[in-house]
């Protein structure tokens, strides 16, 4: 496999680029994918066998189901990252070390619906707040750890957004390539 293959396999919709200015038709747009995303992403993994969740999305890659794990696991880290912004003045955040938390036994093993229902009570709180937010909370920032770099809760609702369609194309792909 040539590096622009494994690059699309990686990244198949390219990376996150934060606009240059956040408009309120990119909040919108953002905020209806991660409303959506949780319905979506049951509709395309629950037919799938458990022979089929255990096949990597690429390879070196995590299991479809370690995938489905992680993005529940990330997305619940996001959510408290908007509350600390929203409560604390510009926190640092608590990174995680998310190869890890994929390399655990619930992220190898469990059923693919603890997280999926996860997922939607997350989003939907996650959504709830968001639409709840005046553009001057979506200004408020944290700091991540890796490189102490700030973030704002606009650039975080995109970046979320980015990251569950990234997720959902890995599966996506894989599905179509495979025939599934």
């Amino acid at each position: 496999m040539d590096t622009n293959e494994l690059e699309h396999l990686r990244y198949p919709i390219g990376k996150y680029q934060i606009p240059e200015t956040i408009t309120e038709e990119h909040l919108e747009n953002w905020i209806d994918i991660l409303e959506h995303l949780p319905k979506r992403l049951e509709a395309l993994v629950t037919p799938l066998s458990d022979e089929q969740l255990e096949t990597p999305y690429r390879p070196e890659g995590w299991t479809l189901r370690q995938l489905v794990h992680h993005i529940s696991d990330s997305h619940h880290h996001s959510y408290i990252r908007f509350k600390w912004a929203l409560t604390e003045d510009n926190p640092m955040i608590k990174a995680y070390l998310q190869n890890e938390w994929s390399d655990l036994f619930d992220a190898k093993t469990a059923p693919i619906q603890m997280s999926l229902d996860h997922l939607k009570v997350v989003h939907a709180k996650l959504v709830f707040l968001l639409k709840g937010l005046s553009r001057e909370d979506l200004k408020r920032k944290f700091r991540h750890p890796e490189g102490n770099t700030e973030t704002t809760l606009e650039e975080n609702v995109g970046r979320y957004a980015w990251h569950g369609s990234h997720h959902f194309a890995h599966i996506e792909n894989l599905i179509k390539r495979e025939g599934w």
